[in-house]
């Protein structure tokens, strides 16, 4: 922020002239205070508000300080920007100046800024300005009030070039296909029907009854596709091979793909106008009511925008036209696509058309500034156009504006209700399904830590184990070495020990001699036997 003592000594074109000349300059123009942002936060929040035309507190805290308040002449601030002037002459009560000198003198202060401030060099003062700009422009992209908007103006734009193509593309087989079966195109008229059925057909010398069933699918029309039939009997085509064929059915296959694709994209259209715009999709179509969004640009813009404009949207070249030579202006634009003023008589398209277009306006603004989408307004408005022109047709008195506007906003409050009950049971479970991931994951945590105290038990089981075999083999050592000391010691008592054992070896080792001289004796008795017999 700065503030300039201006002095203006001589006309607007010494100022200008000076502008580029630092000497000359700073003769015209005396720097008396700036104030830097303390901060990027800061200095962010002071731009967003110039942006809104809203005066900050730090500017308007500079302005009080620095800003002379006594004296004879009031001082004259000069401001840029016209929206911001006009608030700071409201706020502040301030004589303000726009344009003219003012232009000139800040474009010299931007040219020279690093020149008049102390300390600040070009280089430091381009990069603070860069980054204010990055900072400034992602805020806006992140906070960008028409970014809902931006969808259906891509996807309507989208669906206006599929139709397009699809109709070049279907003229395209019709021409390719119809050398070899050119009675088809009689009979058949849609486009995506006529594609199916190439690429079902194929050649139609082939063509049986037994194909009739799978022809009625796509004809949904019994006497049609007998006329098929029939037609490809005594055809009048010319044969075809069948390289050819089998190119004809590829392509008629991507036109019937790109056909499926654009009613998804249709219902794509339709489900996305429902949620940024109900009440004018309920009041005069998705298609038309997209078409008339994205030539206003936005729907903020659509809805600032007064009904004689909305009426006259899309038909500017017909309006200039009109004024250029003096002629009858248009009575319609986009909204002619409707269906109320193709219903409506002759004499009554202009007078239809301007209701209409008030309508629009109303529902445009309603779906701008509602905090809930709903789309009673627009039910209620779509049944007021239709009283409007049976009042045309038959002089019947349609039911008063307010009346049918307070059956709205109850409904609306209803509606409104019902919508919060939904999106906070919808609260409500996702934070049952949160604490029960959390429980989930708890429990998780303690059946992990289980195990390692059953493995540590085990351990430490394993540790007692151990300790008691030692404490056996601590034992045993002792009852060994008693032993040994009766062996060394005793001699004579322990004699009569060893030879009792070898006693009982030697029987031991007597008792399988027996055993074996038995044995064999039996074997040779039995010899002796059978040699006799």
């Amino acid at each position: 922020m700065h503030s300039n003592n201006m002095k203006n000594r001589g006309p607007n074109q010494v100022v200008e002239q000076s502008v580029l000349n630092l000497g000359k300059f700073s003769s015209v123009i005396k720097l008396s205070a700036f104030f830097p942002f303390k901060s990027a936060h800061g200095a962010l929040e002071n731009i967003n508000a110039v942006s809104e035309g809203v005066v900050h507190v730090d500017l308007k805290l500079f302005l009080e300080t620095n800003l002379p308040s006594g004296g004879k002449k009031k001082a004259m601030l000069g401001v840029s920007d016209a929206k911001l002037g006009a608030v700071l002459q409201e706020e502040l009560n301030l004589s303000i100046q726009t344009g003219g000198v003012v232009a000139e003198i800040i474009r010299g202060v931007r040219l020279h800024f690093h020149s008049l401030v102390k300390g600040l060099t070009a280089q430091a003062a381009s990069k603070a300005q860069l980054g204010l700009g990055h900072s400034y422009s992602r805020a806006k992209v992140k906070f960008n009030v028409n970014r809902a908007d931006n969808m259906i103006i891509q996807s309507i734009a989208l669906l206006d070039q599929l139709d397009k193509d699809i109709n070049t593309f279907s003229m395209r087989v019709r021409e390719w296909y119809g050398y070899h079966f050119p009675e088809l195109i009689k009979i058949v008229n849609d486009n995506s029907m006529y594609c199916k059925l190439a690429k079902l057909i194929g050649n139609r010398k082939e063509l049986t009854e037994e194909m009739l069933e799978a022809i009625e699918e796509i004809t949904m029309d019994s006497g049609k596709a007998q006329a098929i039939l029939e037609a490809s009997r005594s055809s009048m085509g010319m044969d075809i091979s069948p390289i050819d064929l089998i190119n004809i059915e590829s392509f008629s296959s991507r036109v019937v793909s790109l056909t499926n694709y654009r009613q998804e994209l249709q219902a794509y259209l339709q489900s996305k106008m429902s949620q940024v715009a109900p009440n004018l999709a309920a009041l005069i179509g998705e298609v038309v009511g997209a078409r008339l969004i994205s030539h206003a640009g936005s729907l903020t813009n659509l809805a600032k925008y007064p009904a004689s404009t909305v009426q006259i949207l899309g038909a500017e070249k017909a309006l200039f036209r009109a004024l250029k030579t003096r002629g009858n202006t248009p009575k319609y634009g986009l909204i002619f696509h409707s269906t109320f003023i193709g219903r409506a008589a002759a004499k009554n398209k202009g007078r239809i058309s301007r209701y209409l277009a008030n309508k629009c306006t109303i529902a445009s603004r309603i779906d701008c500034f509602s905090e809930l989408p709903t789309s009673v307004f627009g039910d209620k408005l779509r049944d007021q156009v239709e009283d409007r022109l049976a009042f045309y047709e038959t002089g019947e008195a349609p039911r008063k504006n307010l009346d049918v506007m307070k059956e709205a906003v109850a409904q609306a409050s209803e509606v409104a209700a019902e919508i919060k009950r939904k999106l906070e049971k919808k609260e409500r479970k996702k934070r049952k399904r949160e604490k029960r991931k959390l429980e989930a994951l708890s429990t998780a945590e303690g059946d992990d830590e289980e195990p390692k105290n059953s493995n540590g038990e085990a351990e430490e089981n394993k540790d007692a184990i151990k300790k008691k075999k030692k404490k056996q083999a601590a034992e045993k050592e002792p009852e060994v070495k008693e032993d040994e000391e009766v062996l060394t010691n005793g001699v004579d008592e322990a004699m009569p020990a060893k030879k009792k054992k070898k006693r009982k070896i030697d029987a031991e080792e007597v008792e399988p001699e027996v055993t074996d001289a038995t044995q064999v004796e039996k074997k040779k008795k039995k010899k002796k036997k059978a040699e006799d017999v």
